[in-house]
């Protein structure tokens, strides 16, 4: 039902150029999506905040390319994924720097609570895909299917992101003194 929704909006916007319907599938998605890029940017909220604005746009101006052959939130986690690796991109060009120097730079970002600061200091210890794979994953509860679809990464190498980015996770976050209870939902 959910996706039918979602269908009949996006045809809203292209057949009758209703502006109000792209605006209910913002209003549906917005927080998934800045949810998302949050923890991609361990914690970064002024960042989150802007690439979901960039996907929303990207998504506005390209809706024709929309052909329903998956879920409307499916392409639209796919251009997120898309627009956190072009700014990724951006920033290695722009600033010359390696992967571990700018997981770095975010993973030290003042956070309310020590508890999400412990989990993004954990998120950013995973390679870029194994942190993709596992906020898609626990976080947005997408299918392995989905983050396949998503990502473009075959269904094993998902699943071995999921299943390796868990184990350092888990182990990182043990060290923190979040013991007992995150080991006996690692072996589940």
């Amino acid at each position: 039902m959910d996706r039918l929704n979602d269908t009949a909006l996006v045809a809203q916007v292209l057949m009758l150029g209703n502006t109000r319907a792209f605006d209910r599938l913002v209003k549906k998605y917005q927080s998934p999506l800045r949810r998302f890029f949050l923890n991609l940017t361990c914690g970064d909220k002024f960042l989150s905040d802007d690439l979901a604005q960039e996907t929303f746009l990207k998504a506005y101006t390209n809706l024709r390319s929309f052909n329903n052959l998956s879920s409307f939130s499916t392409w639209l986690y796919r251009i997120a994924y898309n627009t956190f690796y072009d700014y990724r991109r951006r920033l290695q060009a722009t600033d010359a720097l390696d992967t571990a120097e700018v997981d770095a730079r975010y993973s030290h970002t003042p956070s309310d609570a020590a508890t999400k600061l412990d989990l993004y200091q954990a998120l950013a210890l995973l390679s870029e895909a194994q942190r993709t794979c596992i906020t898609l994953f626990y976080i947005e509860e997408q299918d392995q299917q989905k983050i396949a679809a998503i990502t473009g990464y075959p269904i094993g190498t998902v699943k071995s992101h999921i299943a390796r980015g868990k184990e350092k996770l888990a182990a990182y976050l043990s060290r923190h003194g979040y013991g007992g209870r995150l080991k006996e939902n690692a072996n589940q």
